[in-house]
């Protein structure tokens, strides 16, 4: 069945980020996704105090952008959240918004080839190796983990372009898909991830995480089309959001799981605060696991 979670907004403080947690958690929601927004919350700090609150809500870093960190400090903190609370974090990574890495002095000449030596190395480092390596943008040499995780970490990479989802199919466990896939673009997406698998032999096509902006209320249609005038989304593009009572919000999630999605994050929208989305998020969980 596909799982259900919520995002919290980096717009939102970070004190505002424990009680969104633990009514996420109390809800009975899956996972909550954060966001590391330059130059908002840190994922990782933001991450450590919500599976601190927390007793059994899966927390997701949706992502960390790999230009801001060396791969084996990432590799530390991954490896202490796991070991803290085994199996309750879902590693996200990403190129990072270009413009945001240019911001600080971190932009990479080819993102795509960065992304690929950084997951290569990180996934060895996390398995308790020995890394040595020398490429044309991670370094390492006899690196290795004092405190390896006590288990394999499923690592999930963000992207959207071809070549990215191409090496997605062929080194990730799963995909983080950013907010604005209607199913028809995600079958396509799923399609490639699927190719992807199978040009390097792989025959698990990895997971797929998918962002929804979410309205819930008899308002909700409104601030949606609010929240696509504020962002630029012409009317005629396909619907990718979903709003309503949570039956509705339930048809329209249950319509992205048959195109492929291994869970969904809704992000709020509107005037619902964190533990009363939360509530009507898990209504829409509920409704699902009924079928």
């Amino acid at each position: 069945m596909t799982r259900l979670g919520t995002i919290f907004h980096p717009g939102l403080a970070p004190e505002a980020l424990l009680p969104a947690a633990r009514a996420a958690d109390e809800a009975g929601l899956d996972e909550l996704w954060l966001w590391e927004d330059c130059f908002r919350e840190g994922a990782i700090a933001s991450a450590a105090a919500a599976l601190g609150a927390t007793s059994r809500v899966r927390v997701g870093l949706g992502v960390l952008p790999v230009p801001l960190r060396n791969v084996a400090l990432t590799a530390m903190e991954l490896a202490t959240l796991e070991r803290l609370h085994p199996g309750r974090t879902i590693p996200g990574l990403g190129h990072g918004v270009q413009g945001w890495m240019a911001q600080a002095g971190a932009r990479a000449a080819s993102p795509l080839t960065l992304l690929r030596e950084y997951t290569e190395a990180l996934r060895l480092l996390l398995a308790g190796e020995t890394v040595t390596v020398d490429g044309e943008y991670v370094r390492l040499e006899d690196v290795r983990l004092s405190w390896p995780p006590q288990g394999p970490v499923a690592l999930h990479l963000a992207g959207e372009g071809p070549r990215t989802l191409e090496l997605v199919g062929a080194l990730a466990d799963g995909l983080v898909v950013p907010g604005g896939y209607p199913p028809q673009r995600l079958r396509t997406v799923v399609g490639r991830l699927a190719a992807g698998a199978a040009a390097a032999g792989r025959t698990r096509v990895p997971e797929v995480t998918v962002f929804v902006p979410c309205a819930f209320g008899d308002q909700g249609r409104s601030r949606v089309e609010e929240h696509r005038r504020e962002h630029g989304i012409p009317a005629s593009e396909p619907v990718c959001e979903v709003w309503g009572q949570p039956q509705q919000v339930a048809e329209g999630v249950a319509r992205l799981a048959a195109a492929g999605a291994d869970s969904v994050a809704l992000l709020p929208l509107g005037d619902l605060g964190p533990r009363e989305f939360a509530r009507a998020a898990g209504e829409v969980g509920a409704l699902l696991a009924s079928g």
